[in-house]
């Protein structure tokens, strides 16, 4: 009497979790990445709101508010704990966007988005902040400026 072999053996079982090990380095990493670059879409939202209010507000009057509320600027998000003005002079304004410090991702954690002009609103500029920045590969595309 012939007897079938049933179940899996040990050497495939191994080859399985080897697998499965291998799909999790991989995949573990890319998706921490994905959660940093969409909670970093979130202060790309709030200082794209921001320039549209600050770009009217200096065509207007001439010069720059003194503080985000005097626009109806929004100063924080889920992830952004605030929004702040960097020393605004003559024609030059910079936005500062800082993440919060917890229930944010690891990668961006207390680092810094800024969005930046320096002839009235006409061109803007963004990238990470030169003294606690995001890391290039979070943000979108066109705002890579590596700012002074």
């Amino acid at each position: 009497m012939i007897k079938k072999q049933r179940g899996f053996t040990l050497i495939e079982l191994m080859i399985v979790v080897a697998i499965i090990g291998i799909l999790a380095a991989i995949a573990i990493p890319a998706y921490q990445d994905y959660i940093a670059r969409a909670q970093v879409s979130e202060s790309m939202e709030l200082l794209g709101g921001a320039k549209i209010l600050l770009a009217e507000y200096y065509q207007n009057n001439g010069i720059w508010p003194a503080d985000p509320a005097t626009v109806g600027m929004s100063t924080s998000g889920k992830y952004v704990a605030s929004m702040e003005f960097v020393t605004p002079t003559g024609a030059t304004m910079t936005i500062r966007a800082i993440f919060k410090t917890a229930d944010v991702s690891a990668l961006i954690r207390t680092r810094r988005v800024i969005l930046r002009t320096e002839n009235g609103a006409r061109t803007w500029n963004c990238g990470p902040d030169p003294s606690n920045g995001v890391g290039l590969a979070y943000l979108p595309s066109a705002c890579r400026v590596i700012m002074p």
